[in-house]
C-alpha cells in the first residue's frame, strides 16, 4: 500500500493544497493522500494560529468531496508540540512495515528542514515529495544534501533521488496556483470575497463561525519551541 501523508496548519485548507494533493496522489499512484492538520506546529516565528478544532474541521470539508483525499485526526490527540517525526513514528506503526509513506512538503520547508527535530531519521521513515511551488526559484540539490549531511544519490533524472534508507527523494512541480492561507484570512478580515479561493463549504464554514475577523478570539499565539540539540524544530 503507497499513501501520501500533507501536513499543515491548513489555516484555513485552500484549493491549492487539495489540488497539490489530488495531482500527487494521481501521478504516484497512491492509493490515499491523508492531509494531517498540525496540532501545535513549533515554527520558528511567532504567529497567531486559528484553534485546533476549527482548523481540523475545514480540512475534513475541504477533502470530503474526494475518494483520494483524507482528513485524519492525529496530531491533535497527541499532547505537546507537532513533531514531524513522531507522526511518521506513529504513522509507520500504525500501517505496519509493508506499507510505503510519501511525505508531501514544500520545497521552502525543505530547505529548511535542518531545523527540525531529528530530521535526518526523517528519511527512514518515508520517501519525501518535494514540491517547487510557484515563483520559487530551484536550487541546486547535490549542495543542498551535501550542507544537510545526507549521502542522497540521483537515480535515473535530476528530478529523483535516492536517501541512504533507500527510500526516494522526488521532486514534482505541481500545477501552478498562487493561492495563500495569509492571503485569505487578510481578504476575509477586509470583507473582501474569497470565492473560488477555498472549498464552499469551508467558505461557508468560515461565513459561520466568524473566523479571521479583526480581533479574531479563535486564534491564539504560536511559541518557539527547540528539539534536545538546541536547535528550532517542526
Amino acid at each position: 500500500m503507497k499513501l501520501g501523508i500533507l501536513g499543515g496548519t491548513f489555516d484555513p485548507i485552500h484549493l491549492g493544497h487539495l489540488r497539490s494533493a489530488e495531482e500527487i496522489g494521481q501521478n504516484l499512484a497512491l492509493e490515499k493522500v491523508h492531509l494531517i492538520p498540525s496540532a501545535l506546529p513549533p515554527h520558528k516565528t511567532i504567529n497567531p494560529i486559528t484553534e485546533f478544532h476549527h482548523r481540523l474541521a475545514m480540512a475534513r470539508l475541504g477533502t470530503n468531496h474526494s475518494s483520494l483525499l483524507e482528513t485524519m485526526d492525529l496530531e491533535g490527540k497527541r499532547p505537546g508540540f507537532s513533531y514531524s517525526i513522531e507522526t511518521l513514528k506513529e504513522l509507520h506503526q500504525s500501517f505496519g512495515p509493508s506499507t510505503e509513506l510519501f511525505f508531501i512538503l514544500g520545497i521552502d520547508a525543505f530547505l529548511e528542514i535542518k531545523t527540525w527535530r531529528d530530521y535526518k531519521r526523517l528519511f527512514d521513515y518515508a520517501h519525501f515529495v518535494v514540491l517547487f511551488r510557484a515563483g520559487c526559484r530551484k536550487h541546486p540539490l547535490d549542495d543542498l544534501f551535501s550542507d544537510l549531511d545526507i549521502k542522497a544519490s540521483k537515480t535515473g533524472t535530476n528530478n529523483h533521488f535516492t536517501a541512504p534508507s533507500g527510500n526516494a527523494i522526488i521532486l514534482i512541480t505541481p500545477t501552478r496556483m498562487e493561492i495563500s492561507s495569509t492571503n485569505i484570512r487578510n481578504m476575509v478580515k477586509e470583507g473582501k470575497s474569497i470565492h473560488f479561493l477555498v472549498p464552499e463549504a469551508v467558505r461557508d464554514y468560515i461565513i459561520e463561525k466568524g473566523l479571521y475577523q479583526s480581533d479574531d478570539s479563535h486564534r491564539k499565539s504560536e511559541v518557539v519551541s527547540y528539539n534536545h540539540s538546541g536547535k528550532k524544530g517542526r
